[in-house]
C-alpha cells in the first residue's frame, strides 16, 4: 500500500469511501459518530485537499483509504480540553482524523495508522464511544485510553487515544 496527498480528482472517490464507512458504523453499532450529520460534508474534504493534509491510501492503484493528518504544537484546539483523565506527553504531536477505508483491503487502517505515527513518533487520535471497532484497532496498536474530549461538530462526548 501506498499514501499520498489527496488530490480534488479524488474527491469523488473519497466521499464514496465515507458513504461507505457511515454505512458500516450503522452495521457495527455506531450510528451517531457520522451518520446523523453525513460527515464529513464534502466542503471539509475539499479543504483537507486545499490546505494538503488530506491523505489517500491507494493499493495497486485504486483508492482505498482515506485520512486527514497534521502535525506540531497544539495542532487541534479541541484536545487543550480533556476530562475523566490526561494526555501522556505535553509535546508536539500527530493527529489523525476522518479516517476510513472502502473495505476492500484488510488492513487498511493500520497501514494508516502506522505511517501516521512514523511521521511523528507522538499520535493522538479520539472516536466515539460507539465505534468499537477503533477503539479495537487503536488499543492492538499500542494506543493508551487518556480520557474524553469533545469536538465542535456535535454532541457527543468523544474518547481520547495517545500513542508515544
Amino acid at each position: 500500500m501506498l499514501i499520498r496527498h489527496s488530490t480534488v480528482r479524488d474527491i469523488d472517490r473519497i466521499m464514496q469511501i465515507y458513504e461507505r464507512a457511515r454505512a458500516f458504523m450503522v452495521q457495527t453499532g455506531n450510528p451517531n459518530q457520522w451518520g446523523p450529520t453525513n460527515w464529513p460534508p464534502r466542503s471539509i474534504v475539499e479543504q483537507d485537499v486545499a490546505c494538503g493534509k488530506g491523505y489517500v491510501c491507494e493499493h495497486d492503484g485504486a483508492i482505498v483509504g482515506v485520512f486527514y493528518f497534521d502535525s506540531g504544537a497544539d495542532v487541534e484546539p479541541t484536545y487543550a480540553q480533556i476530562d475523566d483523565g490526561a494526555w501522556l506527553d505535553a509535546s508536539p504531536y500527530g493527529v489523525v482524523h476522518r479516517i476510513a477505508s472502502d473495505g476492500t483491503v484488510r488492513g487498511t487502517g493500520q497501514f494508516c495508522l502506522e505511517w501516521a505515527f512514523a511521521q511523528c513518533g507522538h499520535l493522538r487520535i479520539d472516536t466515539h464511544a460507539d465505534n468499537v471497532v477503533m477503539q479495537n484497532l487503536l488499543r492492538k496498536l499500542g494506543f493508551v485510553h487518556c480520557g474524553t474530549i469533545y469536538v465542535y461538530e456535535d454532541r457527543f462526548p468523544r474518547l481520547a487515544f495517545e500513542k508515544i
